[in-house]
């Protein structure tokens, strides 16, 4: 499918999200994993926020502060964010450049993402996932060949 349906005529998606650490989630998102800002408000009825743009612009992730909101509850480890990238040297990058900020992959909750994919927890402890499809069916298919023989 390479457009809405037409009962669903959409014309961008924002997935907002609360946070208590929205300086450290800034970093995360924009800094180190390189998602481009692009927009932001402070005081804006009690409220500060970010929003994170992905390709085009009409998917973007937002990211809210409230002083004196309420506390943030954790995430379950089933809770992702998941960036589909085919080049596997990308994924390598982003994944030293967490590391040399601190970041270390974690196992994910569901084993599936693990083959092809390497998951990190934000500073919120929600899971973000960057899964290669490609390397994701190389892995299968070797299991395969060696299960057969």
């Amino acid at each position: 499918m390479t457009t809405w349906p037409d009962h669903l005529p959409v014309r961008s998606v924002r997935m907002a999200r609360h946070t208590n650490q929205l300086e450290a989630i800034i970093t995360f998102y924009r800094d180190i994993i390189g998602l481009p800002e692009i927009g932001g408000f402070r005081g804006h009825d009690g409220y500060d926020g970010v929003m994170l743009g992905l390709p085009g612009e009409d998917y973007y992730l937002e990211f809210t502060a409230h002083p004196g909101g309420p506390s943030v509850a954790p995430p379950s480890r089933d809770n992702l964010l998941v960036f589909y990238i085919d080049d596997q040297d990308a994924i390598a990058a982003i994944v030293e450049r967490l590391r040399q900020h601190g970041y270390s992959p974690v196992e994910p909750e569901n084993p599936y993402w693990s083959k092809g994919g390497v998951t990190f927890e934000d500073p919120e402890g929600w899971h973000i996932v960057f899964m290669n499809m490609r390397e994701r069916q190389r892995i299968l298919d070797a299991e395969a060949a060696d299960a057969s023989t």
